[in-house]
């Protein structure tokens, strides 16, 4: 079945169990990275290592756990992972196209995962988000980086193997809290989540500071403050949105709480992250809000701006509206035009011209049109 549903990705799938491994399979060669967790201690898996000997691993004892992380996973290493786990079709299409919404779906005993962390881009001011899968089965979990960066922006590139496990890379590794591996592969969901929601700090400052400087250019009066709003609006929205959905994905993690007997610690520890995501929701809900304010001042100010021009165009539209009135009168071809044949008649009537001007102009600029 999961042949047929893949044959059109154009590779073919492995037999499961097979006597030899596939040079992919094996950690190292376009394969995963692995580690062992044995009792809540992690360590580097054999060299070569499959990705079913790691679930055997995994499911051998209660406290083992077998993690594997894809820095940048291929359509075939994905497709292998669902031969080996033996997941649902549905779920390695999902795996091998990406580009999925965060949401959270189980398939049997495997729990499937889908996250967005975000790294805010200062010099082109965007959010740079970056897509995970996770997959949580009894005694294993996987994480592919569909978009090959990890939490902090770092490309696959610069990803060396012990990038995700390194504890000294503080929120953005999956071993900063060792003590919480002895409850089991959801400790490893709960501490990525906790790190992508962690990521959202900085995101929110980088955008509270272009917030800041949007408002100092609006009173000054910058012509091109509106495109940059609505460009950083955009990238609020986007940000909101994803913070949503996270919300969603955690109360329905919390929701199971006493359907999959999750440890206590471990419900405390989700907890914490649930108040993070909060404090994250109340803050791009602000910003926006706020960007909507500056908006709306904006909006205004450039309408007393038009206003003001719209003064001065009509002002000096009247100035030259009554030398125009007066060249018009005197240029009419009556015979009876006294003032024609006077001698003084054409300076009186420059004199009436400029008189004229200068007494609107007066007015208007006590009235300040001017």
């Amino acid at each position: 079945m999961v042949k047929e549903r893949h044959a059109r990705f154009g590779f073919r799938l492995p037999e499961r169990g097979g006597a030899s491994a596939h040079p992919s399979q094996v950690a190292g060669a376009n394969g995963p990275t692995i580690r062992f967790v044995t009792d809540g201690h992690p360590a580097a898996a054999p060299d070569r290592t499959t990705i079913g000997e790691a679930l055997e691993f995994g499911q051998s004892a209660p406290d083992h756990m077998s993690m594997l992380f894809y820095p940048n996973p291929t359509p075939e290493s994905l497709a292998e992972l669902g031969t080996e786990w033996d997941l649902h079709p549905v779920l390695v299409e999902d795996l091998i196209l990406g580009k999925q919404r965060p949401k959270l779906e189980r398939y049997g005993d495997v729990l499937f995962l889908v996250v967005r962390a975000a790294h805010y881009v200062d010099e082109i001011e965007e959010i740079d988000f970056s897509e995970f899968h996770i997959l949580m089965r009894p005694g294993a979990v996987a994480i592919i980086c569909q978009d090959a960066r990890w939490i902090d922006g770092q490309s696959s590139e610069v990803l060396d193997k012990d990038h995700p496990f390194a504890s000294t890379l503080r929120d953005a590794s999956l071993l900063g809290g060792i003590n919480l591996l002895g409850l089991g592969p959801e400790a490893v969901i709960y501490r990525l989540i906790d790190a992508v929601v962690d990521g959202y700090g900085p995101v929110l400052q980088g955008l509270e500071i272009d917030k800041e400087q949007i408002e100092r250019q609006v009173f000054s009066g910058e012509k091109t403050v509106t495109e940059r709003i609505y460009r950083l609006t955009q990238e609020v929205i986007d940000l909101q949105q994803t913070i949503s959905s996270m919300t969603v994905i955690l109360d329905r993690l919390k929701a199971g709480f006493d359907k999959y007997e999750i440890p206590e610690e471990l419900q405390k520890y989700l907890d914490d992250v649930s108040d993070h995501l909060m404090h994250a929701t109340t803050h791009v809900r602000d910003l926006r809000e706020s960007l909507t304010q500056i908006l709306n001042v904006n909006a205004t100010l450039v309408a007393q701006q038009q206003n003001e021009d719209m003064k001065k165009i009509s002002g000096w539209a009247a100035i030259l509206f009554a030398p125009t009135l007066i060249g018009a009168i005197y240029g009419m071809n009556f015979d009876d035009m006294p003032e024609l044949h006077w001698a003084l008649g054409y300076p009186m009537a420059l004199g009436m011209m400029v008189l004229l001007a200068v007494v609107l102009y007066v007015v208007f600029k006590k009235s300040k049109w001017m």
